[in-house]
């Protein structure tokens, strides 16, 4: 700690996304460039204190070594910086755009102050370091001659795939989409992360010797069977693509649809051709409600905004959050707090009030005659706590219409879809994920492994690439008996591995 007065000399000061005035006239990512300046006096909040809970089980889930980059940018020493942040964190410029910074949330001077900008800090040092060439290829010395088949290129494939290259196993990663990145290509928009910046992390993993296979659909275009007799071992990484629906009344009806098709196709359309191919679902001009809150839902808002959409209101079922920590919410707990991300800022901006209306639940989709939505019959709930257990009831004489000839459901996922798991005969938890223990992350059929959403269930990030440096690591065991590959400390916890030290 190079300053250590440095949290009482200086307040929080956030990296400020562009105007939204400005930026919701393109999909480019919100973000400003930093002032190095500010970074570094933010580095310097960074306290000595002791135990360092941004690193704890309730801080970050790949033990990032917080601490110690915050110094080292507070120093100046960029390139050291980088080279701490890659020691836990196969992909930095990705959690540093679109982590909710689970570290902030248990940063020690978040007792008192405003915790460090931990998340500005891990992104400004990822964009340095590929802006001077700190990051290159770099092949491992050599070979097993062991073949691994990842299914699914999200951060949790990727991450994996990365690992297990760097100890010599020639890994090839299947995707059934068109471009490889999963949910960092067609999940999350363009406005929070560029594929610019995903594109050039892959390029870098295919120069070190990671083979990307696309349009593989396993378990339709592509034989699971075959492709597992053909490898010497096989993770399952593929997601929880399926989504939670609202089966009410009027479900059926035309302008209805799940988030993630409004969000996959706007971002094939845009990389594709600019939107000129017309070959995505557009907001323009349209009333639009999102149903559900969270990060997809506020991508929804964000991207109809910019079809330009004439009305926008997101529903969310339970109550505004307080704007600071309830008494059961205790420090490092996450803080589940009120917030206004990118695109409720946006909103705001553009038909002058925070989109999201709470407390609502929706009953039914309402008919315009000719098999169109065009509006949602809707009911106020109110909560209450009895017997240490939320209870909802509706409000009496609340039911109304909301206008809506574009509905957006984005309540989340309910897991892996399931004709991978029925080609290869693998076992399925009681939450319908893939089954598999965290740690060991070994499937009922030996050989065959499982991270990632499709094993813990709808997640983080972050979390992704805790079990794909996980994964990684039990695979290495099971092929080569032992392994050095590290493994965060919550993964390793928890499993049954042999250690190499």
């Amino acid at each position: 700690m190079g300053n250590p007065t440095g949290f009482k000399e200086f307040d929080r000061k956030k990296v400020p996304w562009r105007l939204p005035v400005i930026r919701l006239q393109d999909f480019n990512e919100v973000y400003t460039a930093p002032d190095e300046t500010q970074l570094r006096e933010q580095g310097a909040r960074c306290m000595d204190c002791g135990v360092p809970f941004c690193q704890s089980a309730t801080g970050c889930p790949i033990d990032n070594l917080i601490p110690e980059w915050n110094d080292l940018v507070y120093q100046g020493r960029w390139q050291e910086a980088s080279e701490r942040l890659h020691k836990t964190n196969n992909f930095p410029e990705f959690t540093g755009r679109t982590c909710p910074a689970p570290c902030e949330g248990a940063c020690v001077l978040g007792i008192t102050d405003p915790p460090v900008t931990i998340k500005n800090i891990e992104n400004a040092i990822i964009d340095r370091a590929f802006e001077n060439g700190w990051v290159t290829a770099n092949l491992p010395q050599l070979r097993t001659g062991k073949r691994v088949a990842i299914i699914g290129s999200g951060p949790s494939g990727l991450a994996a795939a990365d690992q297990l290259n760097k100890v010599g196993h020639r890994v090839t990663v299947y995707e059934r989409a068109d471009r490889i990145g999963g949910l960092l290509m067609y999940g999350i928009p363009n406005m929070k992360l560029d594929k610019g910046v995903v594109q050039r992390r892959l390029s870098i993993m295919a120069d070190e010797g990671v083979r990307f296979v696309t349009g593989a659909d396993v378990g339709k275009t592509v034989d699971a069977r075959n492709l597992v007799a053909q490898h010497d071992a096989v993770l399952l990484a593929t997601g929880a693509t399926k989504p939670r629906d609202l089966e009410i009344p009027g479900r059926k009806l035309n302008g209805i649809h799940f988030a993630m098709e409004f969000l996959t196709k706007n971002t094939k359309s845009l990389l594709d051709s600019n939107l000129a191919d017309g070959h995505f679902i557009s907001a323009k001009g349209k009333k639009v409600v999102v149903i559900g809150g969270g990060d997809t839902g506020t991508d929804c808002i964000g991207t109809s905004l910019r079809h330009d959409c004439s009305q926008l209101i997101n529903f969310e079922l339970l109550d505004r959050p307080p704007d600071e920590r309830a008494a059961d919410n205790p420090w490092p707990q996450w803080p589940r707090i009120f917030r206004v991300d990118y695109g409720h800022e946006e909103a705001a901006e553009k038909f002058g009030r925070d989109p999201r209306e709470y407390c609502i639940l929706s009953k039914e989709f309402v008919d315009d005659g000719q098999g169109n939505v065009r509006g949602i019959r809707a009911v106020n709930v109110r909560w209450t706590k009895v017997d240490g257990r939320m209870k909802m009831e509706e409000v009496a004489g609340s039911e109304h219409i909301v206008d809506a000839d574009l509905v957006l459901l984005a309540m989340g996922f309910l897991g892996p879809e399931h004709y991978l798991a029925q080609a290869m005969g693998i076992s399925l938890d009681p939450r319908s994920n893939y089954q598999a223990e965290h740690g060991s992350f070994s499937t009922s059929i030996p050989g065959i492994f499982a991270a990632g959403d499709c094993r813990r269930g709808q997640s983080l990030v972050v979390w992704a690439i805790n079990e794909g440096r996980g994964a990684a690591r039990a695979i290495d065991i099971y092929l080569q008996g032992k392994s050095t590959l590290p493994a965060p400390g919550v993964t390793l916890g928890t499993a049954v591995l042999t250690t190499v030290n």
